[in-house]
């Protein structure tokens, strides 16, 4: 049946062609006459690889080959330079060879949901136009840092892994709009998420997460969704404060970094002929109370904030621990501030 489809098909020189749930085991070699197709939809059909000829539809920009019987990449894939648009979801697929995704340079949507990954190859960063990657229901423990080299990834969906963690490098990915990694065991987030200032919708739904980012109330989110967590509760109890030593590097660092801030100190000057001290100094924190910067000192407190009056999100999710640091015992114990102390049962 394939073949007469196809025989009728080059006959009319289409670019659109719809051969989804044919029942389907495999595609005639006679593929690679369609060299004008645009879009191929072969999705529902038990195709279990493509043909070498396949890699003569150098036009392609949509292809559809969702719930097959894929258990790799096909490699003819690979010489598709112009395709944008590629659902694989549905298959047995294991791994993503990295020669295939370097030939993928066009591609902008990628959907791998619902397939046997384990993990996704540092390679994926040469998707250098990628907008949209799903991977959800998949069996991944952990994404590579790579992935936050695609700077033009608005939409990461990867719900129903096994992520206990997101790369630290997250607050590269400028672009990202929407993030979706609910039905992980992810525990915390890291801190780069208070850069994705384009970041309208986090789902986080049922992971193990007991508190947000520092920076999460300054990000633009209109949807947050994070039941299912044990979050810490607002729940005072007595503590003992003891006023802290610090260390001689501490004490030095927060000089020269109250320095800095008068325009003509001469620290500020100077400290071009010192990078690693200029480096060290980059990755200090700024107190959440008194806003003056301190390296590598600090009190992990916590603010509740109402999601929806505070952050401005058009659900409901209630009030939600946000952390914060605190440079001081000084400061914790100033009266007036709305943050308390941390304490894990």
């Amino acid at each position: 049946m394939a073949d007469t489809l196809l025989l009728r098909a080059v006959k009319g020189k289409p670019k659109c062609l719809n051969l989804s749930s044919k029942h389907l085991t495999q595609i005639p070699r006679l593929i690679g006459k369609l060299e004008c197709l645009n879009i191929l939809h072969l999705k529902n059909n038990k195709i279990q690889d493509l043909p070498v000829e396949f890699s003569a539809l150098t036009k392609l920009i949509v292809l559809n080959i969702g719930n097959n019987e894929l258990e790799e990449i096909p490699a003819s894939l690979g010489q598709l330079n112009s395709l944008e648009t590629l659902h694989l979801f549905g298959n047995k697929i294991k791994k993503l060879p990295n020669k295939i995704l370097g030939g993928l340079r066009s591609l902008t949507f990628l959907n791998l949901n619902n397939n046997d990954l384990r993990t996704v190859t540092p390679s994926i960063n040469k998707l250098v136009n990628l907008k949209y990657l799903s991977l959800d229901g998949n069996s991944l423990t952990s994404l590579p840092s790579e992935l936050c080299a695609i700077s033009p990834l608005t939409e990461l969906h990867a719900a129903n892994n096994q992520l206990t963690a997101l790369p630290l490098e997250i607050g590269f990915l400028v672009n990202l709009t929407k993030l979706y990694v609910q039905k992980n065991k992810i525990r915390e987030l890291p801190e780069g998420i208070g850069k994705l200032y384009n970041l309208k919708v986090i789902d986080v739904a049922a992971n193990e997460l007991r508190i947000f980012p520092t920076e999460l109330n300054k990000l633009p989110l209109k949807e947050l969704y994070c039941e299912e967590n044990p979050l810490i509760d607002h729940v005072p109890i007595k503590s003992v404060q003891e006023e802290e030593v610090l260390t001689l590097k501490e004490i030095c660092a927060r000089f020269i970094m109250s320095e800095l801030k008068a325009r003509w100190s001469y620290l500020r000057i100077a400290i071009r002929h010192y990078p690693s001290v200029k480096e060290m100094l980059g990755q200090a924190s700024k107190c959440a109370f008194c806003n003056r910067s301190f390296l590598n000192t600090w009190l992990e407190c916590v603010t509740f904030v109402d999601a929806k009056k505070d952050l401005k999100t058009m659900n409901s999710p209630g009030r939600i621990p946000i952390r914060a640091l605190l440079c001081s015992y000084k400061c914790f114990n100033t009266p007036g501030h709305s943050f308390y102390g941390v304490a894990f049962p």
